[in-house]
């Protein structure tokens, strides 16, 4: 952009004409019940099928109250870096909670999800390291690769054999092949697909590389006891070195985490600049983030019942004609082929009651833009029905792509 007293004002009247500028809504209050999926920023209060807390804990009333109780302990910041004086009692249960309850050594806890992929690819990737990860790797992953100052090289999505070849060693140049680490999404968070694991796995072993998984979208959701895609795989600490979690999706709270191997989790904490340099959670929602592991864990109803809701949805929508992703996750894109009939769609199901969100470039790229429908556990049937036919009805009445 142009250093121009007038240039943000052009930048920003170019976005609204290609449909591609964002806004922000207010959230003003929510429904009754602890579980409510009706958040209010209008005159009346909408179904929410467009956010990330899958399993319904957001405001569960049992992590509230271990909030609560923390708050009146602990206070409501942890006033420093976890390397100063931030770093409590509850910060080491839940890294111990944590890194147990992903069948790993130690875990380390990061302020939020985009921090702890910058932190860790940046501190263990040099300058003109090799970097491989998915073409549609969340952002985070991304911006970490480019501060490292490594050499990022992306693969086609979810393209093993691409990947290969990425690795394979150049002509007169032996040691071409060489990567320190291999990225990518568990379940990727536009698509709602699931990376394949464990043929990265087998190709990051292969080429003596660290395999990092971020499975924010999949902690809590896959697997027979929430432990994510790597559970639901089978994979082992030792196959995959590095875990990413996030905890303000499944698990309801906030922040973030990398789980591995001691020493490897232990180098991190002295190298990643965005644990080192910031304010370290409040203490209160490390407790509350405790209490929804112990959820997680007691409640397996809580995952069967959201399966149970994306095959209805899927079931529903394929009646319709809807065109889907091949997704068996609550993720569940529906795609509209261009940003002004994505907004029109999301303007149509707003009318209706409902709020999805249209997601345009460069979020997801030009062309692909879409509704980014998400379940939740505490979803009914009658709703979800609902939506389907909303969608229905809304896709009917544009104008064609």
């Amino acid at each position: 952009m142009r250093r121009h007293p007038q240039a943000a004002a052009d930048a920003l009247a170019a976005l609204q004409q290609q449909h591609l500028r964002r806004a922000r809504r207010t959230v003003l209050g929510y429904g009754e019940g602890a579980g409510s999926t009706r958040p209010r920023w209008g005159d009346a209060p909408l179904l929410n099928f467009c956010g990330n807390d899958y399993l319904g804990l957001a405001r569960d009333p049992r992590l509230t109250a271990a909030l609560t109780e923390a708050a009146r302990h602990w206070g409501v910041g942890s006033g420093a870096s976890h390397l100063v004086t931030g770093h409590t009692r509850e910060h080491q249960l839940l890294e111990e909670e944590l890194a147990a309850f992903t069948g790993r050594e130690s875990a380390l806890l990061f302020s939020t999800g985009y921090m702890a992929n910058v932190g860790v690819v940046s501190a263990l990737c040099g300058r003109g390291e090799r970097l491989l990860q998915d073409r549609l790797n969340h952002a985070s992953l991304i911006d970490g690769a480019r501060l490292s100052g490594g050499r990022l090289l992306r693969y086609r999505h979810n393209d093993v054999a691409d990947a290969a070849r990425l690795l394979a060693p150049d002509e007169g140049a032996p040691q071409a092949g060489s990567a320190v680490l291999i990225a990518t999404d568990g379940v990727f968070s536009m698509d709602g697909d699931v990376a394949p694991v464990a043929a990265l796995a087998a190709l990051a072993q292969q080429h003596q590389a660290w395999l990092l998984v971020d499975d924010a979208h999949g902690l809590g959701v896959l697997g027979a006891h929430g432990g994510g895609l790597l559970e639901q795989a089978g994979l082992t600490g030792q196959q995959v070195p590095l875990l990413v979690g996030t905890l303000g999706k499944a698990l309801g709270t906030f922040g973030a985490f990398v789980a591995g191997e001691r020493d490897l989790i232990d180098y991190i904490l002295q190298r990643a600049r965005s644990y080192i340099y910031t304010t370290a959670l409040p203490p209160a929602v490390a407790a509350a983030t405790r209490a929804a592991l112990k959820l997680v864990r007691d409640e397996p109803w809580r995952r069967q019942r959201l399966a149970a809701l994306v095959t209805r949805f899927r079931a529903a929508a394929a009646l319709e004609g809807l065109a889907l992703a091949d997704s068996q996750t609550p993720i569940q894109p529906v795609f509209v082929g261009d940003a002004a009939r994505a907004l029109a769609a999301s303007l149509a199901l707003q009318q209706a009651g409902y709020w999805v969100t249209a997601i345009r470039a460069p979020t997801v790229p030009a062309g692909t833009e879409r509704l980014r429908v998400t379940l939740s556990a505490v979803h009914d049937e009658a709703q979800v029905d609902g939506l389907v036919a909303a969608l229905a009805e809304a896709l009917r009445t544009l104008a064609p792509a």
